[in-house]
C-alpha cells in the first residue's frame, strides 16, 4: 500500500502563487508516475500534471507555462509550483501515484485532497 499526504493548499489572490507538496509513504520503492489532478465544484476530476520516475512531464493545456511539476525520488515527494493563478484554478487538488502490481497492471493511489481557492 501507498499513502499520499498533500499539503500547501490555501487561499490566494489572482496572480499569486502556491506550492503543493505530496509525500508518499508505505510501499514506495517501485512508484512509477506521480501527479496532480483537480476537481472543481460540479465538475469531473481532471489531470493537472504528471511526472514519471525518469522525470518526463505532462501538463494540461490550461496550466502550461504557469504550473511546474517536480519530484524528489529520494524522499518520494512530488511538488506542484503554481504561478499566475486564476480564479478558474480553484479546486480540490489531489495527489496521485501508481506502481506496478507485477502482473502487467498498476496499483493506483490517491491522496485526500487539498483545497486551493483563488480570489478575483
Amino acid at each position: 500500500q501507498v499513502q499520499l499526504v498533500e499539503s500547501g493548499g490555501g487561499l490566494v489572490q489572482a496572480g499569486g502563487s502556491l506550492r503543493l507538496s505530496c509525500a508518499a509513504s508505505g510501499t514506495t520503492f517501485n512508484i512509477n508516475t506521480m501527479g496532480w489532478y483537480r476537481q472543481a465544484p460540479g465538475k469531473q476530476r481532471e489531470l493537472v500534471a504528471t511526472v514519471g520516475s525518469g522525470g518526463s512531464t505532462n501538463y494540461a493545456d490550461s496550466v502550461k507555462g504557469r504550473f511546474t511539476i517536480s519530484r524528489d525520488n529520494a524522499s518520494k515527494t512530488v511538488y506542484l509550483q503554481m504561478n499566475s493563478l486564476k480564479p478558474e484554478d480553484t479546486a480540490v487538488y489531489y495527489c496521485n501515484a501508481d506502481r506496478p502490481t507485477g502482473w502487467g497492471t498498476m496499483y493506483n493511489y490517491w491522496g485526500q485532497g487539498t483545497q486551493v481557492t483563488v480570489s478575483s
